[in-house]
Order: structure tokens, then sequence, then C-alpha cells
């Protein structure tokens, strides 16, 4: 959803940083980074992510204070949508990868295809699904395999608020016998510059199949700059 007057850029990709730390009586430090990139085409509409997290508390041990890793994620994504004779109908294609390592998987991993559409893309907003069958590949971190069949589905939601101002939000489930992930960001983003914005975001992430020590439901709220390479 290009800003008005402009056509719609044929390859874009912007990162995105973020970095929190405190110090005092509870010593942290929490590392975001993303690439996202988009390519358009004439049959092909492709979008790619790349998403890590790092975060280090300072405990107190025998032998003193020591940093220790309290999360550590990596997450991939990329997702082609071929279209079909009228462009707003598509065949996608889907792929992931995920590595939480406090989560209790020590992966997750999904494939995907089916039908997706753009229902709508105008000069305020815009609204895309996708939904189709899939497999997922999943190791828990005591080695237990939960490869399964899966239904993919997905919703992207943008608003362009003002010329400076963004709106977006993005729902995504896998659904399966043994476990149902599911994730949604919510943000809100504000230009400082022209290549440099500021982003909001709240981060949802489920898993309805988690060991007993574990929470179903992670969140993840974050402040970030984010760069638009071109």
């Amino acid at each position: 959803m290009p800003p008005d007057g402009e056509a719609e850029k044929p390859f874009s990709m912007d990162g995105e940083f973020g970095l929190i730390v405190t110090t005092g009586n509870t010593e942290t430090s929490s590392v975001k980074g993303a690439v996202n990139a988009h390519q358009e085409l004439s049959r092909w509409s492709n979008d790619y992510v790349v998403e890590a997290l790092v975060k280090k508390d300072e405990v107190e041990t025998d032998d003193g204070k020591e940093s220790k890793t309290s999360a550590q994620k990596v997450f991939l994504s990329g997702q082609g949508n071929y279209k079909l004779t009228n462009p707003d109908h598509r065949l996608f294609a889907f792929a992931s990868y995920e590595d939480d390592r406090f989560s209790g998987f020590d992966y997750q991993s999904t494939v995907a295809a089916g039908w997706a559409q753009q229902l709508w893309n105008d000069e305020a907003t815009s609204f895309s699904y996708s939904i189709g069958p899939g497999y997922s590949f999943v190791e828990k971190d005591d080695g237990e395999s939960l490869n399964g069949a899966i239904v993919r589905g997905a919703l992207d939601f943008k608003w362009r608020i003002s010329d400076n101002a963004n709106f977006r939000q993005a729902i995504s489930t896998e659904v399966g016998s043994h476990n149902t992930k599911s994730k949604s960001e919510t943000s809100v983003s504000a230009k400082i510059n022209g290549s440099l914005a500021m982003k909001l975001s709240l981060l949802l992430n489920h898993n309805s199949d988690v060991d007993a020590d574990k929470e179903n439901l992670d969140t993840q709220t974050a402040v970030t700059l984010v760069y638009t390479f071109f």
C-alpha cells in the first residue's frame, strides 16, 4: 500500500532494531532485531521475514552475580503468492522455522499451501487472507516428535492512518492434532524521517500443548526503530 501517487516498489526491505537495558536492583538487557522484505512481480507477490530476540538477566549465585540468558529466539518465514487471472486471487506456498530456546520446543517448522486472496487494497487500507493444508515438524526439548498434518490460516490488515503513521494487525494459526500454534502481532509505526520510523508492537504467541512448567501464552511488547533500506 504505497503513498498516494507512488507505484508499488518491485522489492522493498526494512530492518528493525530494539535495545532495552536496565540497571540497579535488577540488571537485564534485551535485543530484538528483524528484517522484513516484500517482492512484487507481475505474477508473484512474495514476503520474507527474519526475527531474532535475546534477553539476559543478572542473577545471584553462590559465587556472586552471574549473567544468564533467559530468552533466545530465532524465527524465519517465507510466503510466495502466485497470481491467477484475477491478480487478487492467488495460490500460496508457505514455510517457516522457529527455534525458541525457552519454549519447551527444540524447534517448530511448518510448510503449507493453498488459497490466498487480496480482498481489497486502496489508498487507506488493505486486507488479505490465506488458508490451506500443511504439515508441521515439531520436536520438544525431551526429544518427543509431534509431527503431523495441520490447517494454516492467516489474516493481514493494514491501515495507512496518515502520510507518517501506519497500523497493522497480522494473525495466523496452525491447527493440528497435537498442537495448535497461533500468533498475533499488532503494531503502530510513525515516521521520524524519510527512511526511519519508530514502531510500537504487541506480539502474542500461543501453543495449546506445552509442558506443565511452561505457559501456553508468551507476550512481547517492544518499541523499536525501523529503517527502510529501499
